[in-house]
């Protein structure tokens, strides 16, 4: 059994979906790891990139899905690693040796492994530590308990034992992996956080382009999870906390 699954979902990805295969297979590793990228039925270049590059996956499919979540679940489906994390196009690993420094981390058989992630352009250029872009600060001990605020861990550097990983709720389109993490954690006991950063996060998303609907669904997440009147006062924070943030970037937040 691979030691870790790598996923990688794209669709009409033709700009940036070289980028991550790259990223990837620099790494090396390739006996350790299953690497699978499941292709939304794209349109654009993004499927003869891929093929181009086929003899270095190891799971390849495209076909139409309900959207980000449903083609997350189906690279969980075929996963085959004791552990998974999730590569989406436009994303990559931290480092060229980060992967390496990854699966030593994970002979300690953490349930969950979890670090910094560095925001990126569209052009690939470091905007700084989501710590450090964002109002959220990372833990040295991630628990659960620490998502009231909202996301605290981006999944892209977020790996978890794939015995304990439910599937995404596709009822969310925009904030289901902030409920994946949450129950991921519930059922962890043994929670590392790793010694540099993991990856490379693009900026300008989904969630960010329908940041309304994110926010909707967010706080129906941490009302399941919190509590009603918890997750208002939470909610309350979370807004004081923004705008303090953003008038000391004047007037910008990301």
């Amino acid at each position: 059994m691979p030691k870790l699954s790598i996923i990688t979902i794209t669709y009409q990805a033709e700009a940036y979906i070289e980028r991550t295969l790259k990223s990837v297979f620099e790494q090396g590793c390739a006996e350790e790891i299953d690497y699978i990228v499941v292709d939304g039925a794209s349109k654009d270049r993004t499927l003869a990139i891929i093929e181009a590059n086929k003899m270095q996956i190891n799971q390849l499919i495209s076909e139409r899905d309900k959207g980000i979540y449903d083609a997350m679940n189906k690279g969980m489906q075929l996963a085959k690693g004791e552990y998974i994390l999730f590569l989406n196009a436009g994303d990559a690993f931290a480092s060229s040796t980060t992967l390496k420094n990854l699966l030593k981390e994970l002979n300690g058989n953490p349930d969950v492994l979890y670090g910094e992630a560095v925001f990126v352009n569209n052009e690939g250029q470091s905007l700084g530590l989501r710590s450090e872009v964002t109002p959220h600060r990372l833990p040295d001990q991630l628990s659960w308990k620490d998502f009231k605020y909202g996301m605290l861990v981006c999944h892209q550097a977020f790996i978890a034992k794939r015995s304990i990983a439910p599937l995404f709720d596709l009822q969310y389109k925009l904030s289901s992996d902030i409920d994946w993490e949450i129950q991921v954690l519930k059922n962890s006991r043994h929670v590392l956080k790793s010694a540099a950063p993991i990856c490379h996060y693009l900026m300008g998303g989904a969630s960010v382009q329908n940041l309304q609907q994110s926010w909707k669904e967010r706080y129906q997440v941490l009302k399941l999870h919190f509590g009603l009147l918890p997750n208002l006062i939470n909610h309350l924070i979370i807004l004081a906390r923004g705008l303090v943030f953003a008038l000391k970037k004047q007037g910008k937040y990301w």
